[in-house]
């Protein structure tokens, strides 16, 4: 191994030792790593003060392929994932800036954590028996991919299924144990996110989880898929679960609307939508949870274009298993998990 991956496979290490969670490495500047929500610099005595855009480019070279190296080369960004012994699985943002390259480095546990470990709504496990639309919702790095990966794990033990899953990169490797899960990677084993989905609809799947609904086609792909007697678990970028139905259907032309309204209000088994708010000790961060189940009440709603009341019925669902996000700050402070 050369002297440029035993710098980078340092720099890792010494990340995943200040319990960080990315690792910022740019051109020109000291590698910084992001810990419980913040950047800070990572203090090793060996960190190189500055990286320079030759040195970071040579560390690349030890992950990326021929035509990884080529997209970047041609200034374009490269998403990709890669596994270090001892340290585990990381995902991989390579782009280029002003001063040079640049990489975002996440790292992913090598297992995903039970939905009871991560103190998961209590309505998800019935959410995930049922046959439909389920999202997880949340900011960028609010713990999403993790929410899924839990899902794919308590179907993987308690159901015989096949799970089909296609993602941007592949981030938690599973093992199939009563299920059967097959793995796609966008890029490299199909070429989006619609070709995957439109597929994954001939390969006798059960369960088909979408890395990210991204657009009106993958969005439509996947209403149907629900439609038509799948589950299917999905990510989107919106901080609420109101929020999510509106850019679903934002998405849409005028014209198109009040189908996708309707198709919605039918495919829809519930929303998570979660964000990670500091432990006491300001030494960790934990996930909490607004949950949306759709109820005739809920569905009515999304049909009339009344998103704006579902906050109202959330606040009074408990008893149905909802709870809005105000609701799960204050119970997560009352159990002492958040400050």
């Amino acid at each position: 191994m050369s002297r440029t991956a035993m710098t980078l496979h340092e720099l890792l290490r010494g990340a995943i030792t200040q319990q960080a969670s990315d690792v910022h490495l740019s051109a020109g500047l000291a590698p910084r790593v992001r810990v419980h929500g913040a950047l800070t610099p990572l203090t090793l005595s060996s960190t190189p003060a500055v990286l320079t855009d030759g040195m970071l480019r040579e560390m690349l070279g030890e992950l990326m392929d021929e035509v990884q190296l080529a997209q970047l080369t041609r200034g374009h960004e490269v998403d990709f994932a890669f596994t270090v012994p001892t340290l585990g699985r990381f995902r991989a943002n390579v782009f280029v800036q002003q001063h040079g390259c640049s990489a975002v480095m996440r790292h992913i546990p090598s297992d995903a954590p039970t939905l009871a470990a991560l103190r998961a709504p209590k309505a998800l496990a019935e959410l995930l028996r049922r046959i439909g639309i389920l999202l997880v919702t949340g900011p960028t790095g609010s713990g999403k991919s993790t929410t899924l990966a839990s899902m794919v794990q308590h179907l993987n033990t308690q159901t015989r299924q096949h799970i089909v899953t296609l993602e941007d990169p592949i981030e938690f490797v599973h093992v199939s144990q009563q299920c059967l899960i097959t793995q796609r990677e966008i890029g490299t084993h199909s070429p989006s996110f619609t070709h995957a989905l439109r597929a994954a609809l001939r390969e006798d799947p059960d369960v088909i989880l979408v890395g990210e609904l991204r657009d009106a086609e993958t969005i439509r792909l996947a209403l149907t898929a629900a439609e038509t007697g799948h589950l299917v678990l999905a990510s989107l970028h919106t901080r609420n679960a109101a929020a999510a139905v509106e850019r679903i259907v934002d998405v849409f032309g005028a014209h198109e609307k009040a189908l996708v309204r309707t198709q919605l209000s039918d495919a829809l088994v519930g929303v998570v939508s979660q964000m990670l708010l500091p432990t006491p000790t300001g030494k960790d961060r934990v996930a909490v949870f607004e949950t949306l189940v759709a109820t005739p009440a809920i569905r009515h709603l999304i049909r009339e274009s009344k998103t704006a009341q579902i906050q109202n019925v959330l606040q009074t669902g408990a008893a149905l298993g909802m709870q809005t996000m105000e609701q799960a700050r204050q119970d997560a402070r009352h159990q002492g998990w958040i400050a």
